[in-house]
């Protein structure tokens, strides 16, 4: 295996792991660092997606605890069950609206001037929300949530099919924006993410298979693990950072990166590639 791709995929691991939890868009970071490594073939858009997988299992290993709770208790605790069928609720609207618009909305959205808009537009949004929130919370906890909240949040994560747009950042600005707290939107955002993103992973994979071989493990591997490796580190620090803190910096983040893309595409100082 060539070493230089294996460097590329760490990197694409690393970019994956640091912003999959982020109000920042992974897919948006993913497609303009795959631009400028050369990494954005098809098979490496299949790569984006599965690596995903990594991410994913940082957040189990954090929640772990409470998700044996959930587990343990499903036969005879209501707060258990409810907390399921809650994050099912929230999971589906993704499956039918990706299932029905994925193809076309990776066909004609994943560029760079797309994210960068996205980018920008997320981040008014994310300074609306938290003027919001300094006055409006109903929802203190993910176990005070209904299969109607539930409902919502998933609803708002479909937005997250444009890229640029976020999945975390739509979930929980969209959770904040409907009355959630912080901490419940940011923790409802991450249980939501275990179904949504194993299963993206795995439907990439399997409707891609003649893409790949098995020469293409070590790629993916190194991909995963590095992935993990962020992720876990980023999950923790977020979970501190929001105990006293907004999400107002991410804003800023995203609104100054996305003029900063803007800029250097239509100025032809860095060559995007589409």
């Amino acid at each position: 295996m060539d070493a230089i791709l294996l460097i590329k995929a760490a990197v694409m691991g690393i970019v994956e792991g640091l912003t999959e939890f982020l109000p920042i868009s992974s897919t948006g970071h993913l497609i303009l660092a795959g631009s400028l490594l050369g990494f954005d073939d098809a098979k490496s858009k299949v790569f984006d997606i599965a690596i995903q997988t990594g991410a994913i299992f940082a957040v189990i290993l954090v929640y772990w605890q409470r998700l044996r709770e959930v587990a343990a208790g499903l036969g005879n605790d209501a707060r258990a069950r409810r907390f399921v069928i809650n994050v099912a609720i929230g999971f589906l609207p993704a499956v039918i609206l990706g299932l029905l618009f994925g193809k076309a909305i990776k066909a004609h959205l994943f560029t760079p001037i797309v994210v960068a808009s996205t980018f920008i537009l997320g981040g008014f949004i994310i300074l609306w929300a938290e003027k919001r929130q300094q006055a409006e919370v109903r929802i203190h906890s993910v176990d005070d949530m209904t299969p109607l909240d539930a409902l919502k949040v998933g609803l708002i994560q479909c937005l997250a099919m444009i890229p640029g747009t976020s999945r975390s950042g739509s979930t929980i600005i969209g959770g904040m924006l409907m009355g959630l707290s912080r901490k419940a939107a940011t923790d409802f955002s991450f249980f939501l993410a275990i179904p949504t993103l194993i299963g993206a992973g795995a439907y990439s994979l399997i409707k891609e298979r003649a893409l790949l071989s098995m020469a293409d493990v070590p790629m993916f591997g190194v991909g995963l693990l590095f992935s993990f490796l962020s992720a876990w580190v980023c999950v923790r620090w977020l979970l501190r950072y929001i105990s006293s803190h907004s999400f107002t910096p991410f804003a800023y983040y995203r609104i100054g990166f996305g003029i900063l893309i803007l800029v250097t595409a239509f100025t032809g100082t860095i060559v995007w590639k589409d």
